[in-house]
């Protein structure tokens, strides 16, 4: 197995733990995650680089990792996976400045 078969494979089996003491809660949240992925206006691979993105922007390891294989799954190119990377990184960016530049500057006065 690679590192991020691991990785997703631990996730997994965690969730599956969780859902030994709370099985309604996960019944709920994989319908919920369920419907939210389902082929809509958007089709599932944008849905899937959209996922991509934030969790590259919330910083969320296994979601990354996840969402790079769906993608692929779902046929997006290493240039579109790239293309949302790029993406990422500008709201993240935009983020920080967008915080600095209002709450920084404030705090200064």
């Amino acid at each position: 197995m690679t590192l991020i078969d691991n990785k997703v494979h631990a996730y997994k089996d965690q969730i599956g733990q969780m859902a030994e003491t709370m099985p309604d809660v996960l019944k709920a949240y994989h319908d919920f995650t369920g419907e939210c992925f389902r082929e809509g206006e958007l089709d599932l691979k944008t849905k899937q680089l959209i996922a991509l993105g934030i969790g590259l922007f919330s910083n969320n390891e296994v979601c990354t990792l996840y969402h790079v294989q769906e993608a692929l799954s779902k046929g997006a190119t290493k240039q579109q996976i790239m293309e949302t990377v790029a993406v990422a990184a500008a709201i993240g960016g935009g983020h920080a400045l967008s915080q600095g530049v209002s709450r920084v500057q404030q705090a200064l006065q």
